[in-house]
């Protein structure tokens, strides 16, 4: 058992090693932030926003993005209490202004009065959320997916490190068994020789 579970330790560091060594193409992916990115989680995604007077009405719940997938908009929820009674609306994300205050990054929103918050409708949206469901099982999905390709991955490995193993050990049983049938058969036939059975 602690081969076998050796063997297949072996066999996943080899088969991710063999994925870590695959020629990774230079316009698909981003290895490190740039000077001039940032990411939505750390400046966007929930960051606080402030009226003109530096008072917070709401915090940044989702980006609005346009048909070529560049951000459009923000949704901030404003009012409510965790959530309860929160109305979103939909913002132009060139009317947001970003300050540096005490190296934090300080989203506002000069525009945003008692009164024209009041007035202005809930953002509207074409299509319905997902379902808590779907996301779930989307999620799932993933996982699934994930897991499956590292064991076939693995599996591959351990089938091209154990083929020729295995092939040998099946010769050399086979050559076990041919020789202990000639053993046995020669027994036989002395057993038969000395009790003077025939066939």
């Amino acid at each position: 058992m602690k081969r076998l579970a050796t063997l297949l330790l072996t066999t996943a560091t080899l088969a991710v090693a063999t994925v870590a060594s695959a020629q990774v193409p230079d316009d698909t992916f981003l290895t490190a932030q740039q000077p001039n990115q940032y990411l939505a989680a750390d400046l966007l995604l929930k960051a606080k926003v402030h009226d003109a007077n530096g008072e917070i009405f709401g915090d940044v719940e989702d980006l609005i993005l346009n048909a070529n997938n560049q951000v459009e908009g923000v949704i901030i929820g404003i009012g409510g209490f965790l959530g309860v009674g929160e109305k979103r609306i939909g913002v132009r994300y060139s009317a947001l202004q970003f300050t540096d205050k005490d190296g934090k990054t300080i989203v506002s929103l000069p525009q945003a009065t008692p009164a024209v918050l009041k007035e202005l409708p809930a953002y509207k949206r074409s299509r319905p959320p997902k379902s808590f469901l779907e996301g779930v099982t989307e999620r799932a999905k993933e996982i699934t997916a994930k897991s499956t390709e590292t064991t076939k991955e693995a599996l591959d490995e351990a089938k091209t490190q154990v083929g020729p193993a295995l092939e040998q050990a099946r010769q050399k049983a086979g050559e076990a068994y041919e020789k202990a049938k000639e053993v046995t058969q020669d027994a036989l036939e002395k057993a038969k020789d000395a009790t003077g059975t025939s066939q």
